[in-house]
């Protein structure tokens, strides 16, 4: 394994000579190298003041350089070479990491880098942004000494933004590894809602983001068998190293962690690391297998009618103008509900009916007037939807642009100590009442949403630590023509955009602050591919991404094998514009697979 360590005075003759051959390998002439090399030449004084470490093999051999310059809050990468030889194999990538690491612990929070414009794609992958400038005083040197450089005497300027790792990241595992466990299917059984698969094949599959549950993991715990190489690609794209995962353990049901539990050396291996273990929600095995007290009434605001009077009680104390509450009323017979539809249908309004439960839109259905008149009634549309109880809801009517921010939540978790921690405020993708997933960072949340989203989800998250409620949980809300914000749901588990939460904040930490993340939970995929196409389309993907400047992750890669094959995906960039474009490469290049197959076969000679 490559480890990085602090260079040597006596190294300094060596690591010149590094330099100088990893600048030749470039094609640059005689002439520009000689020109370059005083401003290049590393001498014995310089290797503590410059910073300068080295990345080593297990041999021994130097294989690359880099030097941190520069007092905080401001610093440049002076050098960062790699031996020709090495080049492509993962040291530059370990080396520039390893100097945003060390300026976030040195206090830096803006960091230059004047590339060569060979290495600009490299600096463009690992996140820092270009930055629009002329020619540097380095770069007018070298062209008065090589006039005969041309545009390769111009570097390319670009920063990057060293941060730590979110202040309510370390708050959820202690800033350390933590064990993810997949028990998706688990949580949605105890509640027994009818608008949940029984096998339960949609949460098997979301069960692939325990890979996501916080920024570090140290071993996820799957219920089915996820492709080999889908972990590798997952921790270069995020920077992890020896991350165990154990697939496979449930082939029907929902008992990931009773099937932990029956496996008594796997248990003890989890439960003795010292490491939290981080489920997707709190369950009785889950209680048992942790030691962690089991109280069945901290999931109750879980429940949507639950859930709304909990509301009720917040905007009742004041304090929230631009909050509103939609009118619900829990219907106790079918027949009542249909006269409560009918009612509705012939004012001419529309209206949400919901299960008790439900995840991901599963059991919410919005019916329009007309909708009820086309179906012959009522009582017809009711017979559609899953049985048992359901929620008649007034339907809050969008804003009148079809772009506009629709569908919002606000995602935080109440800690052991039953302290409120914010984690922001995200986009939310809704189509025909189905989540599709979700957009977090910088700029995602309109202006004006996010301050009446933050102060209401934070009066939730302390109704929910009163309560004994000690987990993560978010409020959804949808926006209404008025740009005012009404409350739907709150969900005591982890959710799709909590995992784009975790991963913004592993990116901000392993390349810089500022990513937008966005998760997209189904990706068509053109056609089912073996897995080994499965990983070499991804890893095409990842490459494609990166030369935009964004990251590409793989996030629930066993719906590829499906039927009617997909996956769940994971972008991010530093700009709305870079994010787009990542998305919409993704989804291209996902549904291209397909193309091979539709190739018309040549004629016969």
């Amino acid at each position: 394994m490559v480890k990085v360590r602090a260079a040597r005075a006596a190294e300094a003759e060596a690591l010149t000579g590094l330099v100088m051959r990893s600048k030749a390998h470039w094609g640059y002439d005689a002439g520009f190298l000689a020109a370059c090399a005083p401003e290049l030449r590393i001498r014995p004084e310089e290797v503590t003041a410059r910073r300068i470490v080295v990345a080593e093999d297990p041999q021994g051999t130097v294989l690359g350089l880099a030097s941190l310059e520069g007092a905080a809050p401001l610093a440049t990468l002076g050098l960062l070479f790699v031996e020709p030889s090495a080049i492509g194999q993962g040291v530059g990538r370990l080396l520039y990491r390893d100097v945003l690491r060390r300026a976030v612990e040195q206090g830096v929070r803006r960091l230059v880098i004047d590339s060569d414009p060979h290495a600009a794609g490299f600096y463009r992958a690992m996140g820092a942004v270009a930055e629009p400038t002329g020619p540097t005083a380095a770069d007018a040197a070298v062209a008065a000494a090589d006039p005969a450089a041309g545009p390769n005497g111009q570097l390319v300027r670009f920063e990057a933004a060293p941060a730590p790792l979110a202040d309510w990241a370390r708050a959820w595992t202690g800033g350390g590894r933590a064990v993810h466990v997949g028990n998706v299917a688990e949580f949605n059984a105890q509640f027994g809602d009818s608008s949940l698969d029984r096998e339960q094949a949609a949460a098997h599959h979301y069960s692939c983001l325990a890979a996501f549950y916080s920024p570090c993991p140290s071993a996820l715990v799957l219920p089915r068998a996820v492709p080999a190489g889908w972990m590798d690609l997952v921790c270069r794209q995020l920077g992890w190293t020896g991350v165990e995962v154990y697939d496979g353990l449930v082939d029907r049901g929902p008992g990931l962690v009773n099937a932990v539990r029956a496996r008594p050396a796997l248990a003890a291996r989890l439960t003795g690391a010292g490491e939290p273990l981080v489920p997707w929600g709190l369950t009785r095995p889950f209680g048992l297998l942790t030691g962690r007290p089991w109280r069945s009434g901290e999931l109750r605001y879980e429940s949507k009618a639950a859930a709304h009077g909990l509301f009720e009680r917040i905007l009742a104390e004041g304090g929230h103008p631009g909050i509103v509450l939609p009118a619900q009323v829990r219907a106790a017979t079918r027949w009542a509900a249909a006269r409560l539809l009918a009612a509705r249908a012939r004012a001419g309004k529309s209206t949400v009916l919901k299960s008790e439960h439900g995840v991901g839109g599963s059991g919410t259905t919005v019916v329009t007037a007309g909708q009820v008149r086309a179906a012959g009634g009522a009582r017809t549309v009711l017979r559609r939807l899953p049985r048992g109880p359901l929620l008649v809801e007034e339907f809050v009517e969008g804003p009148p642009d079809p772009g506009a921010a629709r569908d919002l939540t606000y995602d935080g978790f109440v800690d052991a100590a039953g302290q409120v921690h914010e984690v922001g405020a995200a986009l939310m993708d809704v189509t025909a009442g189905a989540y599709r997933g979700a957009t977090v960072g910088p700029g995602a949340v309109p202006e004006w949403a996010e301050k009446p989203i933050l102060a209401f989800g934070a009066a939730v998250g302390r109704e929910l630590a009163a309560s004994g409620y000690r987990g993560w949980f978010d409020v959804d809300f949808v926006a209404d023509a008025a740009g005012r914000l009404a409350p739907t749901e709150t969900n005591l588990r982890l959710t799709g955009p909590s995992i784009a939460f975790m991963v913004a904040a592993r990116l901000d930490a392993l390349r810089g602050a500022g990513h937008l993340v966005r998760i997209a939970d189904r990706v068509e995929l053109g056609a089912r591919l073996p897995e080994a196409q499965l990983d070499e389309l991804c890893a095409d993907l990842a490459r494609a991404c990166a030369d935009l400047g964004a990251v590409f992750v793989p996030a629930i890669p066993t719906g590829a094998f499906d039927p009617a094959p997909w996956l769940g995906v994971l972008v991010a960039a530093h700009g709305l514009e870079a994010l787009d474009a990542a998305e919409a490469l993704v989804r291209s290049g996902a549904a291209a697979v397909g193309a091979m197959f539709d190739a018309p076969t040549p004629a016969a000679p």
